[in-house]
């Protein structure tokens, strides 16, 4: 179980926001290919009675070719100014079985999508820059996940963010917002 702190930054130029990163002396972490599977029941009891959701997620580390399946439980806990979440993980060696599995319990995917991921670190906070497929969301965006909230002021300033573009919403709500189906 892993306990998270993070928000979104709306509306990056991703070749600004990793010179950014760059100059402020942020190791690269891993560039990445994922598919990510949203699954719940028929009736989203998941997303709707504990705002949560299931995800499986498919990551191609594209320096090394390795291929790694998470399936993940992700819980919010409400929070004003940061999303804060409890995740639950494990590592499935054979997606195509989880999956089959799922549906026979009543647990589909409703939503598939493709991202590629660029992660930096510094000082402990990780900077994820996101780029969906566009049927699944449309525009960049970069999570900061720290684990003390004084790290995300910190990173807010030294990136000098604006705050209009600070959100604390899911992907499931950012797509939404656009009219986008789950």
């Amino acid at each position: 179980m892993a306990k998270e702190l993070e928000v979104k930054i709306l509306n990056i130029d991703i070749e600004e926001m990793e010179e950014k990163l760059i100059n402020l002396g942020a190791s690269l972490i891993s560039e990445e290919d994922q598919i990510n599977y949203i699954l719940d029941s028929k009736e989203n009891k998941i997303q709707k009675e504990y705002d949560s959701y299931l995800r499986l997620r498919e990551k191609r580390d594209l320096n090394s070719g390795k291929v790694d399946y998470i399936f993940t439980l992700k819980e919010n806990i409400p929070r004003d100014g940061i999303r804060e979440n409890i995740e639950r993980n494990t590592k499935v060696e054979d997606k195509d079985a989880l999956i089959y599995i799922l549906d026979v319990l009543g647990v589909y995917v409703i939503n598939k999508g493709f991202k590629k991921r660029i992660s930096y670190e510094y000082d402990g906070i990780r900077f994820d820059i996101d780029t969906w497929d566009e049927d699944t969301y449309p525009h960049s965006y970069m999570e900061i996940e720290v684990k003390k909230e004084e790290d995300l002021k910190k990173a807010i300033k030294l990136l000098n963010i604006d705050k209009e573009n600070i959100s604390t919403k899911s992907i499931v709500e950012l797509r939404k917002d656009l009219g986008l189906n789950n």
